[in-house]
């Protein structure tokens, strides 16, 4: 059985192990969330990691309005929940949600950490909508007030630089725009998404 379990482990590519692993922690830190108010605490806490838990940790009314694009041909809106909140001793940000509207309905799963050794935060994402599924997607940084997640979509066989920028971040609310690259290094706004934060 471990002789098994070991041979498997080895045919795993490392991409494989950290996506596996990844979930696997979040789904035990889900069981074992915080307070939605608390900050990182513990030995592993970080101050970037308490920065982010400042900013976005809670339980969030969400409202979410589409451009038209290629995606969304006729634009469309969700309405929806999230929490966030933070979980491994300090050393995650996870969120967890849905939503359904004219644009379809989504669940969502979203884990956030920092990675000391590039000074950037990483992502874990899964998306149930279109067929989507879990990836590692892209790094995290803040622009002055602004937290924004670059990263790369496979968009008719190219690869487009995508970009998620949380703007106007305050105590009870902040706002999510989705932007895809569209030449000279601009960006088109494909979804904004309106959050406010609910009352226990």
């Amino acid at each position: 059985m471990c002789k098994s379990a070991t041979a498997e482990i080895r045919a795993m590519t490392r991409q494989q192990l950290l996506t596996s692993l990844i979930l696997a922690v979040s789904c035990a830190s889900l069981v074992f969330a915080q307070d939605r108010r608390d900050s990182p605490t513990g030995a592993g806490a970080v101050p970037e990691m308490t920065r982010l838990a400042n900013a976005l940790a809670g339980d969030w009314n969400n409202v979410e309005s589409m451009e038209s694009s290629e995606w969304f041909p006729n634009g469309g809106e969700r309405k929806g929940t999230s929490h966030c909140g933070v979980g491994t001793g300090g050393t995650t940000l996870i969120c967890q949600g849905d939503s359904d509207g004219s644009a379809g309905r989504l669940d969502h799963l979203i884990v956030i950490w920092w990675d000391k050794d590039t000074n950037l935060y990483r992502f874990f994402t899964c998306f149930k909508d279109r067929g989507s599924g879990c990836e590692i997607r892209g790094t995290g940084h803040w622009q002055a007030d602004t937290f924004v997640n670059d990263y790369t979509e496979n968009v008719k066989g190219k690869q487009k630089r995508m970009r998620d920028s949380f703007i106007d971040i305050t105590a009870n609310s902040h706002t999510l725009i989705e932007a895809i690259e569209i030449g000279d290094r601009n960006m088109l706004t494909l979804i904004t998404t309106k959050s406010s934060r609910r009352s226990r």
